[in-house]
């Protein structure tokens, strides 16, 4: 199971594109929202309703979780349970993606030190002994981030080849007219 949670604030294209590039791909991917209900507003409006609460994301299934940017990175920096999260993916070599802002979450848990990585232009700092790329998206090891809103979908088709396979994603890629 992949877990992309979700905050108030969240960069809307940062997480429903990638999410539907995973869903149409096979991927069982749930959305887990962080705030008092499953109702999740986006950095521009744009309410989505969370399959499930964050104390409901099944630690024992997990593959993957995706934290999306957008303002919303702040409250899930802020978040016990998000750490928690990602705490029990490192322990258990699950993998972690984040785009835009939230890889600065990632690098203040020193977990970039040494890794390719990209980011939103001005979280570099953040994101402590990091080798920023600059790239769409990188992948290094069970660590994958993408770099902002444009990025969204080579960070998703990132996402899908790590989770099935190359050829899985190159055929999405010309399904949806992407290439």
């Amino acid at each position: 199971m992949v877990y992309m949670i979700l905050a108030d604030g969240f960069e809307e294209i940062e997480a429903i594109e990638p999410l539907d590039i995973l869903r149409r791909g096979g991927v069982d991917t749930k959305t887990a929202s962080i705030m008092q209900t499953k109702s999740v507003r986006g950095a521009h409006g744009v309410e989505v309703c969370a399959d499930i609460m964050i104390n409901e994301v099944d630690l024992d299934s997990m593959e993957m979780v995706i934290l999306p940017g957008g303002a919303g990175h702040g409250l899930l920096d802020a978040s016990n349970e998000v750490h928690a999260v990602i705490n029990h993916a490192v322990a258990y070599n699950k993998f972690i993606a984040a785009i835009c802002a939230s890889p600065s979450i990632l690098g203040k848990k020193m977990l970039l030190m040494g890794k390719k990585a990209t980011c939103y232009p001005g979280f570099e700092e953040f994101c402590y002994d990091a080798e920023m790329t600059g790239e769409k998206a990188v992948r290094d090891g069970l660590i994958i981030t993408g770099k902002g809103p444009g990025a969204a979908a080579d960070f998703g088709f990132m996402l899908l080849e790590t989770l099935k396979d190359e050829k899985t994603a190159s055929t999405l890629k010309k399904d949806m007219q992407y290439e």
